[in-house]
């Protein structure tokens, strides 16, 4: 009776606190915890994830505007990792029991060491190691993957980084959707028309630090005989050794191109009006540089 007492006590005394709120399936408790700088300020928007002993992720999103979370799971044991952009990752391990708030209280995020930056000096894009690659929506569902197989470019990288320039040249009839009659279709005069515009450029001297790894390169893409400004959001990731001790730099960026804005429009629609390809296309890029001999 005692402990039917007590059990029953704790309930009520936890659905009256910071549990009060949540709605929790049978077998789960709460997860939580705040994220702080080191002058403890809220870190907005910082990214975390919650896997099980195994190390299977179970959940993951971001903090709220004043940094913090909650997560309802399963009753058990959880490795949660948060990161956020210019601080080193924090990591800490968890016991969630059934119908309890777990709170790892205030996690201080320390401020990170942005990663070297490559010599100044003419680099190269080595396009063994490299791809541009790109990602369109197809009758408003499925994704298509596709790439370009021929490229080449090069940055000189200046004693200040945000003075230094960069050149790509895209082979456009190497597209690559592994589809042969989709891909000639690209090159066709309804999207790349390849025949009149046998390239896409890309020229940029224009690198904006965005703190930590992040940067932006901005710069004039010429696409369909059309150009246009387009910015990538770039994350560095560092200097590297190849072969013989060859010394590399990486990085990864993204963008997003409307079709519209280079005049590559053709459409179709299906029925109930569904268009058959997207408005709008992702660009992805993982490369790698290499400085000239």
């Amino acid at each position: 009776m005692i402990g039917r007492w007590w059990r029953n006590r704790t309930d009520r005394a936890q659905r009256t606190g910071p549990l009060a709120a949540v709605r929790m399936p049978p077998s789960a408790g709460v997860l939580s915890c705040r994220v702080l700088d080191a002058v403890n300020e809220p870190v907005p928007h910082a990214e975390f994830a919650v896997s099980d002993a195994m190390g299977r992720k179970v959940m993951g999103g971001g903090t709220d505007p004043y940094g913090s979370f909650v997560a309802t799971v399963p009753a058990g044991e959880y490795r949660l990792a948060v990161s956020a952009e210019g601080y080193t990752p924090y990591r800490a391990n968890a016991v969630v029991g059934e119908n309890t708030l777990a709170s790892l209280g205030d996690v201080t995020l320390q401020v990170a060491q942005p990663p070297v930056l490559p010599r100044p000096g003419d680099w190269d894009i080595e396009p063994m190691h490299s791809s541009i690659a790109f990602t369109a929506r197809h009758i408003g569902l499925a994704r298509i993957h596709g790439r370009f197989n021929t490229f080449a470019g090069a940055i000189r990288i200046a004693e200040d980084m945000e003075q230094s320039a960069m050149h790509v040249v895209i082979d456009a009839a190497s597209i690559d959707t592994n589809v042969r009659m989709r891909d000639d279709h690209l090159r066709s005069g309804d999207f790349l028309d390849v025949a009149r515009f046998p390239a896409l450029e890309f020229y940029s001297e224009r690198f904006v630090h965005r703190g930590g790894s992040r940067w932006a390169v901005t710069g004039a893409l010429s696409l369909h005989g059309v150009t246009r400004t387009v910015t990538l959001d770039t994350e560095y990731l560092g200097l590297g050794n190849g072969m013989e001790d060859e010394v590399r730099a990486a990085c990864r960026a993204t963008t997003e191109l409307h079709r519209d804005d280079f005049t590559v429009s053709w459409q179709t629609m299906l029925a109930r009006g569904i268009a058959v390809v997207g408005p709008s296309i992702r660009i992805e890029l993982d490369v790698q540089i290499v400085q000239k001999g």
